[in-house]
């Protein structure tokens, strides 16, 4: 029973560091070393008291690894901060494998709906480009919804659209090559939005990973880890 109180307060104050990592890099645009250290060095506390072996001590260690190696890459190319680099790292010894995934598949959802957000208040206006406007507001419109709905199924376990809702679109939409067709011009629609939205920005804006690392932390955290820790501390 002490073992699992102590995982359990382990994952409540692993919790609150991230919602301040998130603050943090909402206002200064930086995540701490000390935070993501002690983020880091709480996960050995947590190995020793949810009971793992060395086998999966292992496995955390090497994940951690891969993915300080991809995140590495990832800074070289400017595509993520230095402290998003060692928050993602070290949220890496803290999750499974197949918990971490979702973490990252998450990370990238909120991060990619934020940015096209972002990316679309940020654009300049020019006369004459109302259509080419328009457009991106409908690409940058079914993006973020795209990014919302994978999040939503992720985060509660269940997609958004119920098995009654999804036969119906399905008979709504054409079969054969009125399908192919119909494909194809979401796709193109798609892709000048998205791009006219790239090409009209005022400023270069910095992806809002952090955030993103954090949220989707906060999210796997609360539907896997939190959730079993508080039944195995009842049921001790």
């Amino acid at each position: 029973m002490l073992g699992g109180l102590i995982s359990y307060a382990l994952l409540a104050a692993l919790a609150m560091a991230l919602v301040f990592a998130a603050f943090t890099d909402i206002k200064r645009r930086e995540i701490d070393n000390w935070l993501n250290l002690a983020i880091a060095l709480g996960a050995p506390l947590y190995w020793l008291a949810s009971g793992l072996g060395w086998v999966e001590i292992a496995f955390q260690l090497g994940l951690a690894l891969a993915t300080f190696v991809v995140a590495c890459v990832l800074f070289a190319t400017r595509q993520m901060g230095g402290g998003d680099v060692k928050l993602i790292t070290a949220l890496a010894l803290w999750f499974v494998p197949s918990n971490f995934l979702q973490l990252v598949v998450l990370m990238a959802m909120i991060g990619g709906g934020a940015s096209i957000a972002m990316a679309l208040f940020n654009m300049k206006r020019r006369p004459g480009e109302a259509m080419r406007d328009l457009t991106a507001l409908v690409a940058a419109i079914a993006w973020v919804g795209f990014a919302l709905a994978v999040t939503f199924g992720l985060a509660t376990g269940r997609p958004l659209l119920g098995e009654t809702a999804t036969r119906s679109i399905a008979a709504w939409l054409p079969a054969g090559w009125g399908l192919l067709l119909v494909a194809l011009a979401l796709s193109a629609i798609l892709g000048l939005g998205l791009t006219h939205i790239m090409r009209r920005q005022k400023s270069r804006l910095p992806i809002p990973y952090g955030v993103a690392i954090a949220a989707a932390g906060l999210l796997v955290l609360t539907d896997q880890h939190l959730a079993a820790g508080i039944l195995s501390t009842t049921a001790g």
